[in-house]
């Protein structure tokens, strides 16, 4: 088995370093014997090809890099939409994320058009000093059963309108200051604002995103082997312990 993986814009779009998650879900597959092929696709490639893919990754970026992206992402709409119909798993992270909804509103009030293709969008904050940042953790049962979720959020955008969370905060901001819920989820398409990376932190979301792909792509249960992540485990425990025991969200 393998699966293959495509990176939107790693030049352009992986503020945080948000790109490890890439080389967690690698290291996650070559642990169970299962290789994960990695293309890249950035401004200047050519024509963008979607067709072979199972998993779409694509990072954050500043106001500069986003205004640069989404001229060229604009050209592929028809092919994403397509895409996200026929299966394939997108996971977006925070500039990503802003993107693939109507529009995006910079600090200085420029507009930069989104996809579209999700119905929430984002305004930023005119005070560039004031931002939905630090520590973040989450609740929520995509997986199945019930999960915390860690992470680091830095971001002045505040996205309005999402039909369809992927958590509830229970410590931080997620989708604008003091929200209830953080980041956009459907079957098969995830963007939050979390960078860290994300999957560094989150084993039982690398997992559940492996074994999506895997059965969307062999169209079968996959079994996935129980790794060892008494590491993670504790680290997130840590975390846990620290921020859920005070008082307030922020």
């Amino acid at each position: 088995m393998e699966l293959n993986v495509l990176c939107l814009y790693p030049n352009i779009m992986d503020l945080y370093g948000d790109n490890g998650n890439l080389e967690i879900l690698k290291y996650r597959l070559n642990k169970r014997g299962i290789n994960m092929n990695i293309d890249t696709y950035t401004i200047g490639d050519g024509s963008l090809n979607l067709s072979d893919y199972d998993l779409i990754f694509m990072g954050g970026g500043s106001d500069k890099e986003q205004k640069l992206v989404a001229k060229d992402l604009i050209k592929y709409k028809d092919k994403i939409k397509h895409s996200i119909n026929s299966g394939a798993f997108y996971l977006l992270i925070c500039g990503a994320y802003q993107l693939f909804g109507k529009y995006y509103i910079d600090s200085e009030n420029n507009k930069i058009e989104g996809l579209g293709i999700f119905d929430y969008y984002t305004k930023s904050s005119t005070n560039k000093q004031k931002r939905c940042i630090g520590n973040i953790i989450l609740e929520t049962d995509i997986t199945g059963k019930n999960i915390k979720i860690v992470g680091f959020e830095n971001h002045g955008g505040q996205t309005e309108n999402v039909d369809s969370p992927f958590a509830k905060v229970l410590y931080g901001n997620g989708n604008k200051f003091l929200s209830e819920y953080e980041g956009y989820y459907n079957k098969n398409v995830l963007g939050t604002y979390l960078h860290g990376p994300l999957l560094s932190k989150n084993p039982e979301l690398a997992d559940y995103i492996i074994k999506y792909c895997l059965e969307n792509k062999y169209n079968k249960k996959i079994n996935l082997t129980k790794l060892d992540d008494k590491f993670e485990e504790i680290a997130k425990n840590e975390i846990l312990n620290k921020y859920l025991n005070k008082e307030s969200k922020v």
